[in-house]
């Protein structure tokens, strides 16, 4: 018999219940008509079921009530749960890759060795919380997720949405948030010592008294973050992204001036103006560059962290190592531009140039994407014929119509 999903003090009978799988096809097939207002739905009630290892990869269980359910070892990868009740739920060993659990009720949940790369977790619960019983004997008796031999201690969280989420200290303890969205998040008094947040986004985040001493923060995101009380001893805090200044100047010339003089440079083919040479440059306090005409501009390792330059003309432009994570770069034309190992993490590239630059009769030059970092990344409907990405990393990117005639690709990635 298989062990109890939550154990007390005492053997007292389990909660947990058993469902067959005609059954279980039955009440999502009904909760599906209840989702679309259908005759005959009915919200699933899979509070306490023993589902343990069962395959729900897409499965749309929006609202429903899985209280304290049993999904260790479930297949849940893109699965719908949206406001669904997940409370005490035992998602240890679970895959949940790009799973939505948008405003999830996840407070007690056990997510121990649970892959949620990519998931939706904006808006969830994940506070601390508790399942009680009360019987004759014992009285009001707290249940206990079970413990299992060699199971993971932490959760696989790379690059997912959190933002706006409630997090209580014990999951960020356990939890590995690289690349992970917590704008927004609240983190107050948290103890984050030793935790993983390598290039996680926490613009805004509350993280009032919180305790990241010993944390990995390696190019995250803290810009407009609440760090008032909180302590980073022995943190590294190793290209940290803070909050930009009011206005970057470059050699004594506002950097709005500058881009104007090489907007004019390339207007003129070179007679007017100056080619404009702005390296490791933040140029977040312009905003926005829509439209900008600035091909071939000089700029690696700028940053253009969440900025808007969708329909910029950058062809041929050098932004090695630049940092354009959450770039609007709609319709850009990137066309021969050099941007190996530039970070482009849900930067949106959809309808973009990606293909070769004529430079002469019977030369080109192509786009280099070589080690870049673009997980996450939209590329739907991109041209990227001929493209160089030898090394990047496409982990959850959107290619849907992207051209990738002749590109050269990472290992394991077919056009």
């Amino acid at each position: 018999m298989p062990a109890p999903a939550l154990s007390g003090r005492s053997p007292q009978p389990s909660l947990i219940r058993t469902l067959s799988p005609p059954a279980l096809k039955a009440a999502i097939e009904a909760h599906v008509r209840y989702l679309k207002g259908l005759p005959a739905g009915t919200r699933a009630n899979l509070s306490y079921v023993d589902l343990d290892n069962v395959n729900l990869e897409g499965v749309d269980l929006s609202e429903a009530d899985l209280t304290g359910v049993r999904l260790a070892g479930a297949l849940l990868a893109r699965a719908v749960l949206t406001r669904a009740t997940l409370y005490g739920a035992d998602l240890r060993d679970a895959d949940l890759r790009e799973a939505n659990l948008s405003r999830c009720d996840l407070r007690g949940a056990c997510l121990r060795g649970a892959n949620l790369g990519g998931a939706d977790l904006s808006g969830c619960d994940l506070r601390e919380g508790v399942i009680a019983t009360q019987d004759s004997v014992d009285g009001f008796r707290i249940l206990r997720h079970r413990t299992r031999q060699g199971e993971l201690e932490h959760a696989v969280t790379r690059g997912a949405r959190l933002d706006g989420a409630q997090v209580g200290g014990g999951f960020a303890r356990v939890a590995d948030l690289t690349d992970a969205d917590l704008a927004g998040v609240s983190l107050k008094g948290a103890r984050l010592n030793r935790a993983t947040l390598d290039g996680a986004n926490l613009s805004r985040a509350n993280l009032y008294n919180a305790d990241l001493g010993g944390a990995s923060l390696r190019r995250a995101v803290l810009t407009g973050a609440d760090l008032a009380g909180a302590t980073f001893e022995g943190a590294d805090l190793t290209e940290v992204l803070r909050a930009p200044p009011p206005i970057v100047y470059v050699d004594d010339a506002p950097l709005h001036e500058i881009l104007e003089a090489h907007e004019l440079y390339v207007g003129s083919d070179g007679r007017d103006g100056a080619a404009g040479k702005l390296p490791a440059v933040d140029f977040r306090p312009l905003r926005r560059l829509r439209g900008r005409r600035l091909a071939g501009l000089w700029a690696p390792g700028a940053v253009f962290f969440g900025m808007d330059l969708e329909n910029v003309q950058l062809q041929g432009a050098n932004l090695v190592d630049a940092d354009l994570r959450g770039v609007n770069l709609r319709g850009a034309d990137l066309r021969g531009a050099r941007l190996v190992g530039a970070r482009l993490s849900r930067a949106d590239l959809s309808g973009a140039r990606l293909g070769p630059l004529t430079i002469a009769q019977g030369r080109v030059l192509r786009t280099d994407l070589s080690r870049a970092a673009l997980h996450g990344a939209d590329l739907t409907g991109a041209d990227a014929r001929r493209v160089r990405l030898i090394d990047a990393d496409l982990t959850r990117c959107r290619l849907d119509g992207c051209d990738l005639t002749n590109a050269e690709l990472p290992d394991a990635v077919e056009a």
